[in-house]
């Protein structure tokens, strides 16, 4: 039996990959920070086939136990799901909140590195596993308001890049999934819950949704043990790149 550990699996694109791994016949190690959501998601799933683990990615000392403490059943990850993340604030750079940015910093590339460090040493030694790194489109393409949350994931692109590199000579695989605009929790928690403003963001709009990031997921941890999938940028037909802007007096 394979096990999957995905992180910030109590909602969105993590609780998708979950439910979908589970489905398909795989062990689950599920993390998160909210352990009411983390307690129903387990029960839901089934304890026999999931383990949950209550932390935040963002302290090396709980990843480091949390990991070191899973059950023997548990303790074998074939694949690595790094979704914890997020986006806080849209505002201009000279404007934005410095405490966002440190939470994105501390989230969006510090937890990803401690996960990776940890888990990744075992995948080596065993000579089998799969880093699936959630990045986004934000890291490849600017956006007014996006100056923190989009540096973050264009970290991600580049580690997923430099992990590849490293790993040549070993089957163990990466890959950087990026979405573009999905419908979860990403702008409830961008806006610190202002709902008005999170609804706007999708109105008139048909969004990607949780299920079709975790099958882009489910289907790079599925081909050929010699194929690597090095990135999926994905998008709803309704999004597109911007045109250059050009200031005018």
């Amino acid at each position: 039996m394979k096990t999957v550990l995905v992180t910030g699996a109590t909602s969105g694109f993590g609780r998708a990959c979950a439910e979908l791994f589970v489905a398909g016949g795989w062990h689950a190690v599920i993390t998160g920070r909210r352990k009411e959501r983390l307690d129903e998601l387990v029960d839901h799933l089934g304890k026999d086939k999931v383990h949950g683990l209550c932390f935040d990615v963002r302290d090396r000392h709980q990843v480091e136990a949390a990991i070191d403490g899973l059950p023997e059943r548990f303790e074998e990850i074939d694949v690595l799901v790094n979704n914890a993340g997020l986006a806080l604030g849209l505002e201009m750079a000279h404007e934005a909140s410095l405490e966002d940015w440190e939470t994105m910093v501390d989230t969006n590339i510090k937890g990803l590195l401690y996960m990776t460090r940890k888990v990744l040493p075992g995948m080596v030694e065993r000579r089998r596993g799969h880093i699936v790194n959630v990045g986004s489109v934000a890291g490849d393409y600017a956006y007014p308001g996006g100056n923190t949350y989009g540096a973050s994931k264009a970290f991600v692109s580049q580690f997923t890049n430099n992990l590849i590199a490293d790993l040549q000579g070993t089957p163990v695989r990466v890959t950087n999934i990026e979405p573009g605009l999905a419908e979860t929790e990403f702008s409830k928690v961008r806006f610190h819950w202002d709902a008005t403003k999170a609804d706007k963001v999708y109105k008139g709009t048909e969004p990607l949704n949780a299920a079709d990031i975790a099958e882009a997921i489910m289907w790079s941890v599925e081909r050929p043990a010699h194929v690597n999938v090095n990135r999926i940028e994905i998008m709803p037909v309704c999004q597109s790149f911007g045109p250059m802007v050009i200031v005018r007096d």
